[in-house]
């Protein structure tokens, strides 16, 4: 670079480290890492333990017995429901898919123009979205309950559809996303004859799609988790994690199929999470972008 005539160097200062600090840098995050795996290796090992191993005292961390007889339990108490176990996994999969798809539709919908457009309201808009984070779901159950039953929703998926599509953190996310997103981008488009709808969809999605990807991290645990809680009252209609509760609840005779319950609860999100977070990870490395 020159100025004035002369020219300036300039360096990048690079991280000098010695391989010792380097060692006990990783040694003290592997140590941290598998502490923080502890609960959940923990749970596995219960899963695959037997009944005699799951009450002797003092309590053994690893499983000395493996069986997968908890496992076959579960299918057999499940076998039993009037029910279908189908039946509950369907209305799972239905909930958490349409309303974690719906979610990041609309909110990046609404996000949209909120950061790339000046309208009369816009302002009062989002400060109305950052207030409602400051409030705890647990505040608003009795205003849901009672929009949702004005609307005739209650014991239907919509009452768990609808309000999950109105997460207000997502909305927020998006709108921080989208408005580093440069604006001569979008203006080059537009002067090339691109609607808004293709704008949005092939040029604006693409490049925030760390944040997509972060509210499907966030939402699509919290949907599977889901019981119905006080919307939902036909068993026909309930969920897979409302099934397996009742399960757990037949007291000490089902303490290892409550084990293999808790792991399968815990098993999709984190497989979920597993996937997702390489992705997110890899398109935050590259998602720098410069006016």
């Amino acid at each position: 670079m020159r100025i004035k005539g002369r020219k300036i160097s300039i360096f990048r200062k690079k991280l000098n480290r010695s391989f010792t600090v380097t060692f006990l840098l990783f040694a003290f995050l592997g140590l941290f890492g598998a502490f923080m795996a502890l609960p959940l290796v923990y749970a596995i090992n219960n899963a695959f333990k037997p009944l005699d191993e799951l009450f002797i005292f003092p309590p053994r961390f690893f499983v000395r017995n493996p069986t997968l007889d908890n496992f076959f339990d579960l299918i057999a108490v499940m076998g039993d429901s009037w029910v279908p176990l189908s039946r509950y996994f369907a209305n799972t999969i239905i909930i958490t898919l349409i309303g974690t798809a719906g979610h990041i539709i609309l909110a990046s919908a609404a996000a949209y123009p909120l950061a790339k457009y000046r309208f009369p309201g816009s302002k009062l808009i989002f400060s109305i979205v950052v207030l409602s984070l400051m409030f705890s779901p647990h505040v608003t159950a009795i205003p849901n309950y009672m929009v949702m039953s004005w609307l005739g929703w209650i014991n239907t998926h919509a009452s768990l559809i609808i309000p999950s599509m109105a997460f207000p953190l997502g909305l927020f996310l998006m709108k921080q996303f989208m408005e580093q997103l440069p604006d001569p981008m979008l203006e080059a488009a537009k002067i090339d004859g691109a609607s808004e709808y293709r704008i949005f969809w092939t040029i604006v999605m693409p490049n925030v799609k760390p944040a997509w990807l972060t509210l499907l991290i966030l939402l699509f645990p919290m949907l599977w988790g889901s019981n119905g809680g006080n919307f939902i009252y036909s068993e026909d209609l309930k969920t897979l994690n409302y099934a397996l509760e009742q399960i757990t609840l037949g007291g000490i005779a089902r303490a290892g199929v409550g084990a293999a319950v808790a792991l399968f609860l815990m098993s999709v999100p984190i497989i979920m999470f597993l996937i997702s977070q390489s992705s997110v990870i890899q398109t935050m490395s590259n998602s720098g972008m410069k006016d």
